[in-house]
């Protein structure tokens, strides 16, 4: 009985993984640059996490944050990232929600962000980049050692990681109705959680 019920329970597990592990797979296809592939595991994980908090699909949160920049090696501009990677996606089946949710991470496509799922994409987006590269000036380089104060610290030197949109970090937290050092401590934990993966 208890070895039906480990099978039953490693077959729902897989199952709730198809839509990732589809999302996996386009991202292994299309994107080539390692760095990248991480920003994606990064976004993905912390879309997961919040997935969980919220009550959500943490199968479909995950996918989502893979997908969100799967065509930026091949659409490098904003004229056609995410825009024309919509559209490999709805070529591939993928699901108006997911489409949708992808489009609204940019806020040059028009679409806005309605549901948590969007609103949550687009919070931990630019945060999850901007918590990296607090990890990598560390002594040890360490996702571990990064503390909330000092991202927030960090973020108000306009000459540390200055591609990285502050605006869009702060109200992303707005947006989720969650105070800024509450969503930078979710996410940096989320991602702590997979930073062998990271490579921190």
């Amino acid at each position: 009985m208890a070895v039906k019920k480990l099978k039953t329970a490693k077959s729902a597990r897989i199952k709730e993984m198809i839509l990732y592990n589809k999302a996996l797979e386009t991202v292994h296809e299309f994107v080539k640059n390692e760095n990248l592939r991480k920003h994606m595991y990064a976004v993905s994980e912390a879309m997961k996490q919040y997935a969980q908090k919220f009550g959500e699909d943490e199968d479909k949160w995950s996918a989502v944050g893979l997908l969100h920049d799967f065509d930026w090696e091949i659409h490098p501009t904003a004229e056609e990232h995410p825009v024309k990677g919509s559209e490999i996606l709805k070529e591939r089946g993928w699901s108006d929600e997911i489409i949708r949710a992808v489009l609204s991470h940019a806020d040059y496509t028009g679409v806005t962000r309605e549901s948590m799922m969007e609103k949550s994409l687009f919070a931990v987006d630019e945060l999850s980049g901007f918590i990296v590269a607090c990890a990598l000036v560390q002594p040890t380089k360490k996702l571990a050692d990064v503390k909330t104060e000092s991202v927030i610290k960090k973020m108000k030197k306009k000459e540390f990681a200055r591609n990285v949109n502050r605006e869009d970090i702060i109200s992303g937290a707005a947006a989720l109705g969650i105070p800024l050092e509450e969503h930078i401590e979710f996410t940096k934990n989320a991602i702590t959680g997979i930073a062998g993966k990271m490579g921190l």
